[in-house]
């Protein structure tokens, strides 16, 4: 007996002696602290009346207990261990509140507890409230308790937490058994109430932000993140209901595949809403719980795994009793059907749209402090989803018509060529070396050319590429990819409100898929003969110039001398596409309307400059630099589609520069309007200008000649329904441009190769009269039938100001003009795409814009 006394003697003097060396060094901590903060005086001051207070208390005590009695002491110590256990876990609490030295890492505030802020995916909406996309990096939407099935619920609490409605946050017999679990190795569940886990997942527990210093214990650390839940849990149960924590739990909670949020994962997994869901269908998203990838039946070798935990599930809901045997036992029976749907922020349409959209929501959320992917934002926009649906297929059924084209031209040979025809050798291996790839294979082999080559010219892999006829899967090398992607025609078509500034539609390629590259904003090239109407309206606006659309230039040829880059004599003279010149003594708006270069030359050189017209391009509406050199009036510099049909809206809109709009207004996630967006406009040009500009881009198909008559083989001129329109065809017919202006729209279209080199080799088939402008054509005559959109077919509105220039019945008619001519030379290619079947006048091939150095 005595041997078992001195054992314990000799352990409890081991313990007291541990916590005894463990409270010294404790106060020593505590004495330099102090001492550096209040002074090593003052500190030693406060100590000296302390150990006074405490000899007294000693004193105090030696006068009534046989303080040298084992019973005594053992009394004495266990109280000041569990005093001492009391302060140090105040001590380690205040610790964790306070973030102390940055020991621990944050913790939530109360008010961040009231509300917390759970990432959610924002919406992005189509003018007439159709929704386009979700973008997000937790795709999460949440829902009301209402919305919650009384089957999910039930298999949550028989699965997760029995005892929910009873405990304040944590569970002292689910602890007691995980801890059993944990010394026996029999683990039979975990120890997390879904309180507990609803703060790791709101609060982000195990997260960068709540790791201090004290993170890299590696047993401490588990410590430190379980005492922050079950603090936080505490703290959610003291500030919410049990209702309100289950709804937050299922609105927070990861199930995998991209699905956070019960409202996400009912859809994405079975096509349904939360409300829809049955019982074996809330046992699998229950199920998942355990581990999102090991119990997801959407991997085939999981399958089955899921299965059995769906199992699991329903045999807890019928332990516990929400369901009877037999009907534990019929649910286990059946199969496991799912309905993959995943969300994907660019399935469905106007997805070049919806980058663009992205772009000002970031750009506004920064100077804001929203955030596009986490703050739940309801952004409204202006395109039409109808109007998009249209274009789309405008764009597809054209592109996929003149691609046929395009490769039957160019048949048994490779459309890269030079400015003499001439196949260009090294250009897929110069459009290789651009690629991501081969930049990657050079880091990886470095001095090592045969491997690059080896891998990009050899090595084949199965790839799923583009075809007009829907995606292929093909076996080919990244070479043979690229030279594959090479022979597509690529085109951009955008729609614009005149009136509003609204973008009604945005086609920036063939397929988003395949094609990420933005033809309508992101990509700029020579918009040839479209841009002249900025010449035209220099001279007709501009009162020292004062033209009207009834002045007459001569057609013939043009010389403008300059000093080249060598510093030596040279001399630019563009020609018109034929080839020759009429010398006719033409209207501006004929010349406007065959778009002769020869004229569109001497209005920019002669008449106006070249800085005063591009002043007048600028203030129109072109954002991108222009050169102010001779060639600029027939668009040698590069401009987007999007500034374009920006600019052509202000003939459409009384003069008035109205810039594009693609956003009108932003929500937060409880549908509150943080932000409206308007339009910023100005007066470009004067209102009568405008209307003349108007009118002479109708002569593209009033006038003899006038190169968008193609634009009559379509149905868009029932109820005296008005079009201007004009083409533009660059060097080499590298580049298609039409701009057609309606009462309500403005269309422009771009067609051309991913590269300036990849082209047709004649304009009877490459011109902008062959190419974009049938994507327009085709787009308006599919509004125009489709009677929900309710767009105007009728004239142009008449002006609201006296027009004091002629522009009707101008003097001398077409008669003088032929009288002048003695080389006219004006047919219709034979294998033109389009017959214009009205007006009668034969029509003149588009121009063909040199592309000229810039001097």
């Amino acid at each position: 007996m005595s041997k078992f006394w001195g054992l314990l003697r000799t352990l409890w003097q081991g313990i007291t002696g541990f916590f005894g060396q463990l409270s010294n060094g404790i106060k020593r901590l505590i004495h330099r602290m102090l001492s550096g903060i209040f002074g090593a005086e003052r500190v030693s001051s406060a100590g000296n009346r302390y150990r006074a207070v405490r000899q007294r208390y000693r004193n105090w005590l030696n006068a009534r207990f046989d303080t040298r009695s084992l019973s005594f002491k053992i009394f004495y110590h266990t109280a000041k261990t569990l005093i001492l256990g009391f302060v140090l876990a105040l001590l380690y609490v205040l610790t964790l509140e306070t973030n102390f030295l940055n020991l621990t890492g944050e913790m939530p505030s109360v008010e961040e507890l009231k509300n917390p802020k759970v990432a959610q995916s924002s919406e992005i909406y189509s003018y007439d409230k159709v929704l386009l996309g979700r973008f997000f990096t937790e795709n999460r939407t949440p829902i009301n308790y209402e919305d919650l099935p009384k089957p999910l619920i039930d298999a949550l609490l028989a699965t997760e937490d029995i005892r929910f409605y009873e405990h304040s946050g944590i569970d002292p017999r689910s602890l007691g058994r995980a801890a059993y679990g944990v010394l026996t190795g029999n683990s039979a569940g975990g120890g997390s109430t879904i309180t507990q886990q609803l703060a790791k997942n709101l609060f982000k527990t195990r997260r960068r932000q709540s790791r201090g210093w004290l993170y890299n214990v590696p047993l401490l650390r588990t410590f430190i993140l379980k005492t922050k839940e079950w603090l936080m849990a505490v703290k959610l149960e003291r500030n919410f209901s049990k209702d309100q924590i289950l709804t937050m739990y299922f609105n927070t909670v990861d199930f995998g595949s991209n699905a956070y949020g019960i409202k996400t994962a009912a859809r994405t997994y079975f096509s349904k809403s939360p409300e829809d869901l049955n019982v074996q269908e809330a046992a699998v998203l229950v199920g998942l719980q355990k581990a999102t990838t090991t119990y997801n039946p959407l991997i085939k070798r999981n399958f089955q795994k899921s299965l059995n935990r769906r199992n699991v599930v329903i045999s807890q809901m019928e332990k516990y009793g929400y369901l009877t045997k037999p009907q534990a036992d019929s649910i286990k029976k059946l199969p496991l059907k799912t309905r993959f749907s995943p969300d994907n922020p660019y399935a469905g349409p106007a997805n070049y749209f919806k980058n663009a959209v992205v772009e000002v929501v970031k750009k506004w959320g920064e100077e804001n402090g929203y955030d596009l992917y986490t703050d739940g934002l309801k952004i409204y926009t202006t395109v039409d989803s109808r109007m998009q649906a249209l274009a789309e297929q405008a764009v597809t059924e054209k592109m996929k018509q003149l691609q046929r084209i395009f490769d039957t031209h160019w048949t048994g040979r490779n459309p890269w060529t030079d400015e003499n025809g001439k196949e260009i050798p090294d250009f897929l291996d110069k459009v290789a070396q651009r690629t991501e790839r081969y930049k990657a294979l050079q880091i990886k082999y470095p001095n090592q050319p045969d491997s690059v080559s080896y891998y990009m010219k050899v090595k084949k892999d199965s790839m799923t590429v583009f075809s007009w006829n829907g995606p292929r899967k093909m076996y080919m090398t990244p070479m043979d990819s690229i030279a594959y992607y090479k022979r597509f025609l690529q085109a951009g078509m955008v729609a614009m409100d005149p009136h509003t500034g609204f973008i009604r539609t945005w086609v920036g390629g063939l397929n988003y898929e395949f094609f990420k590259y933005d033809h309508v904003k992101q990509g700029k090239r020579q918009p040839g003969s479209t841009f002249k109407p900025f010449v035209y309206a220099t001279v007709i606006d501009d009162s020292t110039i004062n033209l009207s659309p009834c002045d007459r230039r001569r057609d013939e040829p043009f010389r403008k001398e300059y000093i080249n880059e060598k510093g030596q004599q040279d001399y630019w003279a563009p020609k018109n596409s034929a080839g020759t010149f009429s010398y006719s003594n033409m209207t501006l708006r004929r010349a406007m309307a065959r778009s002769i270069n020869s004229v569109t030359a001497q209005l920019t050189n002669d008449v106006a400059t070249p800085e005063r017209v591009v002043e007048y391009a600028h203030r129109i509406g072109i954002q991108s630099p222009l050169a102010a050199v001779p060639s600029v009036g027939l668009g040698s510099s590069d401009v987007s589609l999007y500034e374009m049909v920006a600019a052509y809206c202000t003939f459409a809109n009384k003069g008035v520069y109205t810039e594009p709009l693609i956003v009108t207004r932003i929500e937060d996630r409880d549908g509150k309007l943080i932000e409206e967006f308007v339009p910023q406009k100005k007066q470009a040009i004067r209102e009568e200008s405008a209307f003349l500009m108007l009118h002479m881009l109708k002569g593209g198909l009033e006038e003899p000649g006038g190169t968008s008559q193609n634009l009559w083989s379509f149905d868009l001129f029932k109820n005296r329904n008005q079009v201007g329109g004009k083409t533009g065809t660059t060097s080499n017919n590298s580049d298609g441009w039409f701009m057609g202006v309606t009462r309500d729209l403005v269309v422009g279209a771009w067609v051309g190769g991913d590269d300036r080199s990849i082209h047709f080799r004649t304009t009877d088939l490459g011109e902008g009269a062959k190419t974009a402008l049938p994507l327009v054509g085709r787009f308006l005559e599919k509004a125009y039938q489709d009677k929900s959109l309710k767009l105007y077919q009728g004239p142009f509105d008449k002006p609201t100001v006296k027009i004091t220039k002629d522009y009707l019945n101008c003097p001398g008619g077409y008669e003088e003009e032929e009288e002048d001519s003695d080389t006219m030379d004006i047919g219709i290619p034979e294998d033109s795409l389009f017959v214009a079947p009205a007006p009668p006048q034969p029509i003149e091939p588009d121009d063909s814009t040199q592309r000229s150095q810039q001097f």
